[in-house]
């Protein structure tokens, strides 16, 4: 479905013979569109639910990145800061390379946490943060929202 999707798209292009940004992103809603109709005549395809959460994933990782922006931002605008910072082991549920290399990469992409390291049985990863209030709340918020929804879109 992706090849087609992505078929679709660049035919519109050249149909239309504007091979611009916008217009490559038109081509590609009008080609979610057409294999959408398609799909129920031919068949379901979980192409589409993978589509969604993608997208949903992309909303929720740019709403936390914003929020850590302003976190940090406001922590250094004031006077008195509010970092406590620590070091802490977080337990996977995820177990791929794929799995355990994005988790790592997202968490450090967001400001205020770094990934330092796997545990050598994968079984943990180690993060540094800067706004560790309260351990166990700090790890349960990273499993149910950045490691959730990153399983959810790889697997």
């Amino acid at each position: 479905m992706f090849l087609w999707h992505i078929l679709l798209a660049l035919s519109w292009a050249a149909i239309t013979g504007l091979f611009t940004w916008s217009n490559v992103l038109a081509g590609f809603i009008l080609a979610y569109l057409v294999l959408f109709i398609v799909q129920r005549a031919v068949g379901a395809s979980s192409y589409f639910r993978r589509i969604d959460r993608v997208l949903r994933f992309v909303l929720f990782y740019v709403w936390e990145i914003i929020l850590a922006n302003l976190r940090v931002a406001y922590d250094v605008m004031t006077p008195r800061h509010r970092m406590r910072p620590g070091v802490v082991a977080i337990p996977l549920d995820a177990k791929t390379d794929a799995e355990i290399t994005m988790l790592a990469n997202l968490i450090t992409l967001t400001p205020g946490s770094i990934s330092l390291d796997v545990s050598s049985d994968r079984r943990f990863l180690y993060l540094h943060a800067m706004y560790v209030d309260d351990v166990e709340e700090f790890r349960q918020s990273i499993k149910d929202t950045i490691e959730r929804r990153v399983l959810e879109v790889l697997r």
